[in-house]
């Protein structure tokens, strides 16, 4: 099924980071760089989410957190999605309750998980000079966690002293020796 959604990776140079607490695991980075371009040639520009984010806002919607791009896997809450001077920031929680929330947590912890992506409709682009699509205006639907971001210059990085339980701090041992391995519910 055709849903006209375009996808954007980004791997933020100040990226995601992952702590626990009791609601869930809180993730926070950026979805989206303004004025850097992708693999595909495009470049978002600034303000291109704040027509988008104030409709959200004010209908009481919410940009939805994905695993992979895919509407089946819902992994979490984006709490915050706003617009900085860098880019889109977001901060959420993983829900450790939905197995792939907690296999994503174990994986962004583990370092296998690098990226974030966004689902999203073009209202406005222009072409820029040097031939690239300059994204004006944008309808925000998703930031996904993703394995390949479409931005390779900027990095993610997973704090690597967050707090986790031991459960979660076990499946990562496990990943990182080689003994576990992904299977789906």
């Amino acid at each position: 099924m055709d849903t006209g959604l375009e996808h954007k990776f980004c791997r933020p140079e100040v990226g995601l980071t992952l702590t626990g607490d009791a609601a869930g695991l809180l993730i926070e980075g950026y979805a989206s760089l303004f004025d850097a371009p992708d693999q595909g040639g495009d470049v978002v520009a600034r303000g291109a989410y704040a027509t988008c984010l104030k409709a959200m806002e004010a209908q009481g919607r919410r940009v939805r957190m994905l695993w992979q791009h895919d509407p089946a896997q819902p992994i979490g809450i984006w709490d915050e999605v706003v617009e900085d001077a860098r880019g889109l920031r977001v901060k959420g929680r993983l829900l450790d309750c939905v197995a792939q929330g907690r296999e994503a947590a174990a994986l962004i912890a583990a370092g296998a998980i690098e990226g974030l992506s966004i689902g999203y409709r073009t209202i406005r682009s222009a072409k820029t000079e040097k031939g690239q699509r300059l994204l004006t205006e944008l309808d925000l639907w998703e930031v996904s966690l993703v394995t390949f971001p479409m931005l390779p210059s900027a990095k993610v990085s997973a704090k690597s002293d967050m707090p986790v339980d031991d459960g979660l701090r076990d499946l990562v041992a496990l990943f990182q020796s080689g003994r576990a391995m992904l299977t789906k519910d």
